[in-house]
Parts: C-alpha cells; structure tokens; sequence
C-alpha cells in the first residue's frame, strides 16, 4: 500500500527533498561513530601498552620466555594472540579487565610462545602459575567488549560496567 501523499511531503520536507539524503546522514552519524572510537582507543592505547609490558615483566620473570614485538591492538573479538615468530598481541580493553583476568590473559599468551596449541603441556603451563585458570576463563568468557570506553561483566541477570575505573 503506497503511503499518502501529505506523509510523503513530510519525508522530503524533513530530508530537504534531496534523494539520499538519509543514507548520507546515516553514513554520517557512522563515520562520527567510528571517529569517537578511534580516537577513545588512541587515547587508552599507551596506558594499555604500559600495563601489558608491566605484566609481562611480572610473569614472564617467572617463564622466561623470549618474545619478539609487544603490539596493541584494537579487536573486536580477542583479548589478545602469539605468532609463531614470537609476536604478542593484545587488546588494548585489556588494562580495563579485573587485574585477575588481565594477569590471564597474560599467561594465556605467554604460554603460546612455547605452546601454540591448546595442549595438555600448553595447559599445564598456564596452570603452573595460574591454578585457577579454568575459572578465569569461564569468567572472562562473560566480559562482553561492548563499547570503546566500557566493557561489561556479565554478572547473574544484567551486565555491570567495569570500565575505567579499573585503572
């Protein structure tokens, strides 16, 4: 059913009569977005950066492990990664985590440098300095990367902030 005429005079009147002018407004809005965000992530990027090589100097004292480069990153969906060339990634979200599951993390990837699987001897790593690691896990699994400038922790029926105000 097409609609009536006086709600089409409304659109063009609202959009400026120009075709494309919502999507161009929407893209926009988007393009604001995505600059905000750049910008919250080049701002906690540093701090994020001296939080990680803290860390790693913590447990990577008690591995002794070599690694190549240190990088942080802004990623949707991972807290962090090791390449077998020694590399370690991290999401910059995680200096924002409880520091029981950053320090997890941590490990996590520190242990990829001599294990890139998910093996028993590669578990077994993790569990040297980190007994409770099936628990962090499961924990960190509920931490939802939501906005640039928050990540929530899933908590029993609704989702509490934790962002910041960890630092």
């Amino acid at each position: 059913m097409p609609l009536p005429k006086d709600i089409l005079s409304l659109f063009r009147r609202l959009l400026g009569g120009k075709p494309g002018t919502l999507r161009a407004a929407s893209r926009t809005r988007l393009s604001r977005a995505k600059a905000a965000h750049r910008a919250g992530y080049l701002a906690e990027r540093d701090r994020a950066r001296a939080f990680v090589h803290e860390k790693l100097r913590y447990w990577n004292a008690k591995y002794g492990f070599q690694y190549t480069r240190v990088a942080i990153r802004d990623q949707r969906t991972r807290w962090g990664s090791a390449s077998g060339k020694g590399n370690l990634n991290f999401n910059y979200r995680v200096a924002k985590l409880p520091e029981h599951l950053a320090d997890y993390v941590i490990v996590h990837e520190l242990c990829h440098l001599k294990h890139l699987d998910h093996s028993r001897d590669f578990w077994s790593a993790v569990e040297r300095e980190i007994p409770d690691h099936q628990k962090r896990r499961a924990e960190l699994r509920r931490v939802r990367m939501s906005t640039p400038s928050k990540i929530l922790h899933a908590t029993k029926n609704r989702p509490q902030d934790v962002g910041p105000a960890m630092f």
